[in-house]
């Protein structure tokens, strides 16, 4: 997938997963030089992030690989009835629900990231699906019963785009340090 896909991806459905994530970095190391085209793809993956228009999805040291399925699985559906309907689902609660009910597939390594994708594209897509539908019809009949409450993560601390940010060149940039100024 190429950097303006996946930033298109984000705009669209307003989330940078870790794979979106690691793919932007997979193409920035590899490439001998980026195009202006993803430079300003990039430049609006930023903007979108500092005005939380984006949410990045935080690393781990290990990864729950169902948590990545089912989170692409529930954006794609729910984006697909919110754009063909006038309902508005709480992709959290989506993914949260079918999560409750699917068996966790935890690695550590990218090796074992990939085996458990695959196996789990293999053996279990059917049931992932599955799960995510009843989600979405779990989520679309339910009453409000807590209009008040409040969203984990959603305490917005004023610094919080500006941590996600930071952490985002952290993980790509590591070794970038600013030019500094010289005397005036």
């Amino acid at each position: 997938m190429s950097i303006e896909k996946i930033v298109n991806q984000a705009l669209q459905d307003g989330y940078l997963t870790p794979a979106m994530e690691a793919e932007v970095g997979r193409i920035c190391d590899t490439a001998s030089e980026l195009s202006v085209e993803e430079y300003m793809a990039l430049d609006r993956l930023m903007g979108a992030l500092l005005t939380g228009e984006v949410v990045a999805v935080p690393r781990k040291q290990f990864i729950n690989v169902m948590e990545e399925l089912v989170l692409t699985e529930a954006i794609a559906r729910v984006a697909e009835i919110e754009a063909t309907t006038d309902k508005a689902l709480d992709l959290g609660d989506v993914a949260a629900y079918a999560l409750n009910r699917l068996p966790p597939l935890y690695a550590t390594t990218e090796e074992g990231a990939h085996y458990q994708r695959d196996r789990a594209k293999e053996e279990l897509h059917s049931i992932i699906a599955l799960q995510v539908d009843e989600a979405i019809l779990h989520n679309l009949n339910r009453p409000e019963f807590f209009p008040e409450r409040q969203v984990l993560g959603k305490s917005a601390a004023k610094g919080e785009v500006l941590s996600q940010v930071s952490n985002l060149l952290q993980a790509y940039a590591p070794t970038f340090e600013p030019p500094t100024a010289g005397p005036d």
